[in-house]
């Protein structure tokens, strides 16, 4: 009865990794390198809250923001402000992922 149970849960389990799909893909920066401004584009499978993050080269978060992702192509208007030129990596966090990416700003 315990192996059973053993080998049902692992089936379970199995299964349930195997089917967790990406819910973000298409993760592009345009322009990259940027002077002033760029924008973030990715495609999305689900309507979801997100967070929008960017990282110096030092792992410091210098950008974080809450989007609302909707189905489909979603895009973020991304301003330099007041950083500096270098390279930073963005991300998108869902509940289920990171989905990161480098940015350079000239």
């Amino acid at each position: 009865m315990v192996k059973k149970l053993l080998l049902i849960l692992f089936l379970l389990i199995s299964v349930m990794a195997f089917s967790q799909e990406k819910t973000i893909d298409k993760l592009v920066t345009s322009p990259n390198p940027f002077v002033n401004s760029t924008t973030i584009s990715f495609e999305a499978n689900q309507p979801q809250e997100a967070f929008f993050i960017v990282k110096n080269v030092l792992g410091k978060t210098v950008y974080n923001k809450v989007i609302k992702v909707k189905e489909g192509r979603n895009t973020i208007p991304f301003q330099k402000n007041d950083l500096k030129s270098g390279m930073y990596i963005y991300a998108i966090q869902t509940v289920n992922k990171t989905h990161s990416k480098r940015f350079v700003i000239k």
